[in-house]
């Protein structure tokens, strides 16, 4: 459990619109345009991001993040940066050093959308923040069972919603205005697709041939690409990277979604898993485990 990081001002989050926490108020007023900046280059809900902040910091009283600038509690996980050791989950766990707020809110981004266990999130609307609330929690952001809840009670308290709906318009319109956001997975760069989009235009956009991209991910001609859908600019991998061996189906998951989740060509994934009888044919179950490497 986060202790260092949650034990702060936890009392707020429970708090009435009548009763805010002042320093929660000042906290948002100052780093609001931060979150706001963050939601229209990587799509993660304004409200989101702050509600982690003011509970992962403590609204920003956390020595974590006095000391820091540390204000979503980021440990060191393949971080080449300074580094600092406070008692957390364990004895002197590791957290990353940031030279300022803006770079943690960055960072913050920079984790969720470049991690495959939260790809998912990504496909929600961007305004739909309980569901990504329950997201983060089910993915692992935090280990406490009421994560969920206290984001979600931050941002009904404060109204954080408002900078979702209020900053940023969320239409197709928006879209051909803004370049795709390039993240990373198993070694490989990818977008998201996104409303309107088509194979050419994001072959344009990062100077690929549009028969290589429906190459590399593993699609026929004629596809549209669908809201969501991962979107690989190079070759996919034979395996999945260190760290993932096997994959358990959820409720609507194909052998094409578990193969781009992980990056995995999807004739690899299946000869990975030719025990299973029809490699071609095998249409996995929920509870399934599927071999990535």
């Amino acid at each position: 459990m986060r202790r260092l990081l949650l034990t702060v001002f936890v009392a707020a989050t429970t708090l009435s619109a009548s009763a805010q926490n002042q320093q929660y108020l000042k906290y948002i007023n100052e780093h609001k345009s931060l979150a706001v900046d963050q939601m229209k280059k990587y799509h993660i809900p304004a409200s989101i991001t702050l509600a982690q902040a003011l509970l992962e910091s403590g609204a920003g009283q956390s020595e974590l993040a006095r000391k820091s600038n540390n204000h979503f509690g980021i440990k060191c996980h393949d971080w080449a940066g300074r580094k600092v050791y406070h008692d957390d989950d364990q004895r002197d766990d590791c957290f990353r050093v940031y030279k300022s707020v803006r770079d943690s809110y960055e960072d913050h981004s920079i984790f969720l959308s470049s991690h495959q266990r939260y790809a998912g999130l990504f496909r929600l609307k961007p305004t739909d923040y309980v569901g990504w609330a329950r997201g983060l929690k089910t993915a692992g952001y935090a280990t406490s069972s009421t994560y969920a809840d206290r984001l979600i009670n931050i941002i009904e308290s404060y109204s954080l919603d408002r900078y979702d709906s209020d900053n940023w318009k969320y239409a197709p319109t928006y879209y051909p205005e803004s370049p795709h956001t390039p993240h990373l997975a198993n070694g490989l760069v990818y977008v998201i697709a996104r409303q309107g989009d088509t194979m050419q235009g994001i072959a344009d956009e990062f100077k690929i041939p549009r028969s290589k991209l429906i190459r590399y991910n593993d699609l026929y001609k004629t596809y549209v690409p669908q809201k969501g859908d991962i979107i690989y600019l190079h070759r996919k991998n034979a395996r999945a990277q260190k760290g993932y061996a096997l994959h358990i189906v959820k409720d609507g998951e194909s052998m094409y979604l578990i193969s781009q989740m992980y990056g995995i060509r999807l004739a690899r994934l299946y000869k990975l898993n030719k025990d299973k009888g029809d490699i071609y044919t095998y249409s996995p179950r929920v509870g399934d485990l599927i071999r990535l490497r």
